[in-house]
């Protein structure tokens, strides 16, 4: 499709895409968005279907199981690389992205008719749950190295435990032990380099052996290490080292065996960029009540309830009412022309039908009603507003006719022309004159064109063309206010000296200025302002009918469900009442058998007369049983349904527990006095201090602080 940057800025579409770019999780889309061009019709439309599956996942239970993640791009680049180490935090990424296509596979195929598009796109992946478990295998669930990585870790780990159990115990009996003399200061010992050390008068330092790291600022206290400590901290360093080579040489074949399914994860990146791209265009639909029209092969548009997205919005913000479009665009009506007062929304009609047209061919759904219809073009030009251009030494007329000189050379009948004030900028009579062999020109190229006037000539040409229509923004001539309203069929006033009259230009210029006018223009402008007063008023009318029928309509349709329910009412009664009949009659007929007996009748005759009753109401049983089987079944089917749907979202909820329940294990293993953490979103770090039930008391040196436990993140 063409259409060049001018246009796309006079028709806002940069100023939607930045819209609907805060959407996005990842910055490469949210870049992506906008940068977003119109696109070819089948991808096009391929786009809006996956946005509009997407957006009815929000307005139901089925809620996609999609949520933030981390670009990989540059891992996957790295970690080709020979003998190449990835962060913690890159395999902890990878992961999460694999489970996350992990969780897509198998949500989409559980609901194939919601998201046929959306369950295409994910099944053509190919999931690999070894990437997974080779993360697993390497990492625990915090993003630390596990010590089962290897058997040397796991050595040295256990081998640092008994170093630091056998610094503090020395320490601490150390401590003791000269805490009896007077060698040390009040404040008996400090950490130095991550170290505890004594904290020894200066006087008594000799006397104390051990390894000196340090002096207070007066050098009052002199920082020793004891001896019993020194070899057991230089063995926890020397196993320090160790570990880390380990860990190094653990991630850097992790990373060699994760690069093996580099193809795959691309693809991942790749799918979920996209995913997040039409989950953005799905928040923004929901925003503005976006909705996928019918996409027509052939030329008709037909927009009904359109609305202008951004117009929606910022009115929105202010409590404002937005008014809403309706027009029609086909091979049988090619050109409208609208005409009206000014401020009275023309310039608007011609951004929203551009901005739709705009939004429909990039994928992004747009604001109108359900069954409107449009169709695609190859090229969008518009010409709307003051293109003056003081570097160039234009005047606006010349910049017009400029831009017009290039619309002239690239419409074709795949051409949707905007155009604002059609003509105007120079004398009125050669100025229409021009503007209306423009019209003829792009009639005759078969163009389909949106155009507004205030000329009366173009205004009358409209009326001679078989495939053009008038329209006019309706204009309310009692309180002489815009009506925002777009009614096509008819040519529309300017209003002008009426409009002249509301700001308080005096009278007598205003009828001094009707003097200069022809006679016959005054008169043709108050037909014309008759004619759309006297319409107005009949689709005031039309409307009213409209109303009425359909409240007739919902009162016929209630009192065809009352009429149901006395059916089914008169029927339960009949039903009841054959039963007791048929009760009553068998009840009369066993009577008989008792009396036929008591009388002398035998008892093998009256058996054998009971017996041919008892097989006549079994085949009436039978039968009745088969008609309510076969209604039993249609209830079961509706409420296996209904069931199916329930145990979904009792699933759904069942899992958000088990999350919740998990965190709290977890929470509980780690959450001790003393252990370090920081608030969730904070860079602080503190101590635990006290923790009580769910409160904790978190001590960050300078101050202390209660917060719920819920609210800490282990360092």
């Amino acid at each position: 499709m063409y259409i060049n940057k001018e246009d796309l800025d006079e028709l806002e579409f940069p100023q939607l895409l930045a819209e609907i770019s805060p959407f996005a999780y990842s910055p490469k889309t949210r870049e992506k968005i906008l940068h977003l061009l119109p696109m070819e019709i089948e991808e096009a439309e391929l786009s809006l279907k996956k946005t509009s599956e997407y957006l009815s996942s929000f307005e139901s239970s089925n809620a996609i199981p999609f949520d933030e993640y981390e670009d990989i791009e540059a891992e996957l680049k790295l970690m080709l690389i020979e003998n190449y180490r990835l962060e913690n935090s890159a395999f902890i990424k990878i992961k999460t992205l694999t489970e996350q296509i992990g969780k897509l596979q198998k949500f989409f195929p559980t609901m194939p008719d919601t998201f046929p598009n959306l369950m295409e796109d994910a099944s053509v992946l190919e999931f690999k749950k070894e990437i997974i478990d080779k993360v697993d295998k390497v990492f625990n669930r915090f993003g630390e190295v596990k010590s089962e990585a290897s058997p040397i870790l796991k050595a040295l780990r256990t081998e640092i435990q008994h170093a630091k159990k056998a610094i503090q115990e020395n320490f601490n009996r150390a401590l003791f032990n000269y805490g009896q003399s007077d060698f040390l200061d009040d404040i008996r010992e400090s950490i130095i380099d991550d170290q505890r050390v004594l904290a020894v008068k200066s006087a008594y330092k000799k006397r104390v052996s051990g390894r000196v790291l340090g002096l207070s600022k007066t050098g009052s206290i002199t920082y020793i290490q004891p001896d019993s400590v020194v070899s057991h901290y230089f063995k926890l360093r020397e196993n320090e080292e160790e570990e880390k080579k380990e860990i190094d040489k653990i991630l850097r074949k992790l990373t060699a065996e994760l690069a093996e399914f580099q193809p795959q994860l691309w693809r991942y990146q790749k799918y979920i960029f996209d995913l997040d791209l039409t989950r953005a265009k799905a928040k923004f639909s929901e925003m503005i009540n976006g909705v996928l029209p019918k996409i027509n092969r052939h030329k008709t548009l037909k927009l009904r309830e359109a609305f202008h997205p951004l117009l929606w919005l910022r009115n929105k913000a202010e409590n404002k009412k937005i008014h809403s479009q309706t027009l029609s665009l086909t091979e049988h009506n090619r050109i409208i022309c609208i005409s009206g007062p000014n401020a009275g929304g023309k310039s608007i009609t011609l951004k929203t039908v551009g901005l739709l047209q705009l939004m429909i061919q990039s994928g992004i759904l747009v604001p109108v009603h359900p069954k409107s219809e449009m169709f695609f073009f190859d090229k969008i030009m518009t010409d709307i507003g003051d293109n003056q251009s003081i570097e160039n030494h234009l005047s606006t007329y010349s910049s017009r006719l400029k831009k017009m000189a290039g619309i002239i050379r690239e419409s074709d009948a795949n051409t949707l022309l905007l155009i604002d004030e059609f003509g105007t900028g120079s004398d009125p009579e050669l100025g229409g004159a021009l503007a209306e062999s423009f019209l003829e020109f792009f009639y005759d190229k078969k163009s389909f064109a949106i155009i507004t006037t205030h000329y009366t000539n173009i205004k009358l040409v409209i009326e001679q063309l078989p495939n053009a229509e008038n329209a006019a923004m309706l204009f309310n001539e009692e309180t002489l206010e815009p009506m925002y309203k777009l009614e096509v069929g008819q040519a529309g006033s300017s209003f002008t000296f009426e409009v002249a009259e509301k700001n308080k230009i005096p009278r007598f210029i205003i009828h001094a200025a009707k003097k200069k006018v022809e006679h016959d223009i005054v008169n043709l402008d108050k037909t014309i302002v008759k004619l759309q007063q006297e319409k107005f008023e009949v689709e005031k009318l039309k409307t009213d009918l409209a109303e009425r029928k359909e409240s007739v309509e919902d009162k016929r349709d209630n009192l065809q469900k009352l009429n149901e329910q006395l059916q089914q009412k008169l029927f339960n009664f009949q039903k009841l009442y054959e039963d007791e009949h048929r009760k009553l009659q068998f009840g009369g007929k066993v009577e008989a058998f008792i009396e036929s007996y008591v009388k002398g009748k035998s008892r093998k005759d009256v058996v054998k007369d009971f017996v041919k009753i008892l097989e006549q109401e079994k085949f009436r049983k039978i039968g009745a049983d088969k008609d309510e089987t076969k209604r039993l079944q249609v209830v079961k089917r509706k409420i296996t349904q209904q069931l199916k749907k329930e145990e979904v979202i009792e699933k759904i909820a069942e899992t958000n527990e088990k999350i919740e329940e998990k965190r709290k294990i977890d929470r509980e293993v780690w959450m001790k006095i003393g252990q370090r953490v920081r608030i969730t979103g904070s860079t602080s770090v503190g101590t635990i201090e006290k923790i009580s039930r769910n409160k904790v008391i978190v001590n960050y040196g300078t101050f202390k602080t209660t917060i719920n436990a819920d609210e800490l993140e282990r360092i």
